[in-house]
């Protein structure tokens, strides 16, 4: 599934959308280059989620656990830019725990975290090239691809509005 994405405001509308069919376990990957909006996807996942505390990129933490005010799953927003130890160092941060019962976003974490879960929704940011005019610079190009049983037969298609 392939979405164009115009701005940050529609990017965290993206985000929102995706959030309604997001349950607990679900592991999603963020790639994208510095600046392509993965934390502003991230920041919609939570205001869908309805989930406490600002999203904001957790870089220099690792991670963030925001509970839900809601009653659903809380969102574990990890980093993984800094790390470089692959699943060993990311089992330091206890995911594996919250994973069953949260929604776990993870940036930079392709490569890292696949071991996580075998089923998984991969969201990938292409950025606009800048250029004429300009606000094609803004311009996302938004690919999800989800891989195991859980994303099979779910329609993202909706993701596109």
């Amino acid at each position: 599934m392939r979405i164009t994405v115009k701005t940050a405001d529609h990017m965290r509308k993206l985000g929102r959308r995706l959030a309604g069919l997001l349950r607990p376990g679900d592991l999603v990957l963020l790639s994208g280059e510095l600046g392509a909006g993965k934390t502003t996807l991230t920041r919609g996942l939570g205001e869908g989620l309805g989930v406490r505390g600002a999203v904001t990129s957790p870089t220099f933490v690792i991670s963030r656990v925001h509970p839900s005010l809601t009653g659903g799953p809380a969102l574990v927003h990890v980093d993984a830019y800094r790390l470089s130890g692959g699943l060993d160092e990311m089992e330091d941060l206890d995911l594996d725990v919250s994973l069953a019962e949260s929604v776990v976003v993870v940036e930079w974490g392709e490569g890292k975290v696949e071991e996580l879960s075998d089923e998984r929704l991969h969201v990938l940011i292409e950025r606009g090239m800048g250029g004429y005019p300009h606000e094609a610079a803004d311009v996302r190009e938004v690919r999800l691809i989800g891989v195991g049983a859980r994303w099979e037969g779910i329609d993202l298609s909706p993701l596109a509005v």
